[in-house]
C-alpha cells in the first residue's frame, strides 16, 4: 500500500508541475529564447490585447528592424507603400524619435507568420540571407514582394 501511495503522489506532483508550466505566460520582455524583444507596456494599447504571436511579432520587430528591413512581405502591402516586413509593424518615428506603429500587422497573419518564421530561423541559428531565401520560397506563391 505505501508504494500505490508514493506512485499517486508522484503522478500528482508531476501533473501539477505540468499544469502549472503550461498555464505560465510571463516573459521576459528584453529576450525570448535569445531573441531581443521590444517591452510590450510600451506598445499600443491594440498591440498588448492582441494575440500572442502578433504581439510577439511587433516586440521582435521594434527590437530587430535591421533584420525585418532587410526580408519581403508578400500579403500585397506593397501597395499601401510597405517596402519590407518591418514596415507592416512600423511605420516610422515622430520628431521626438518615439515609434510610430503601423496596425497593418494585426490583421494580417502573413505578415505576422513570416516574422514568427524569421524568429525561429534566427533561434536555429540561421543567416539573414537564409531567412530571406526561406521567406521568398515560402510566401512568394501568395503575391508579389513589397521589397523594390
Amino acid at each position: 500500500m505505501k508504494h500505490r501511495s508514493l506512485g499517486a503522489l508522484l503522478v500528482i506532483s508531476v501533473f501539477s508541475l505540468a499544469a502549472a508550466s503550461c498555464g505560465s505566460t510571463a516573459r521576459d520582455s528584453s529576450t525570448q529564447a535569445g531573441l531581443a524583444m521590444a517591452a510590450l507596456d510600451q506598445m499600443p494599447a491594440d498591440v498588448q490585447a492582441a494575440p500572442a504571436t502578433v504581439r510577439e511579432a511587433y516586440q521582435f520587430a521594434v527590437a530587430n528592424p535591421e533584420v525585418l528591413q532587410q526580408l519581403p512581405c508578400y500579403c500585397g502591402c506593397g501597395s499601401m507603400g510597405h517596402t519590407s516586413n518591418y514596415a507592416c509593424y512600423v511605420a516610422g518615428t515622430d520628431a521626438a524619435g518615439a515609434i510610430e506603429y503601423d496596425s497593418h500587422a494585426l490583421g494580417c497573419s502573413i505578415c505576422v507568420d513570416i516574422t514568427q518564421d524569421a524568429m525561429r530561423l534566427l533561434q536555429e541559428g540561421k543567416s539573414v540571407p537564409e531567412i530571406r531565401s526561406y521567406v521568398d520560397a515560402t510566401y512568394s506563391r501568395y503575391g508579389p514582394s513589397n521589397i523594390p
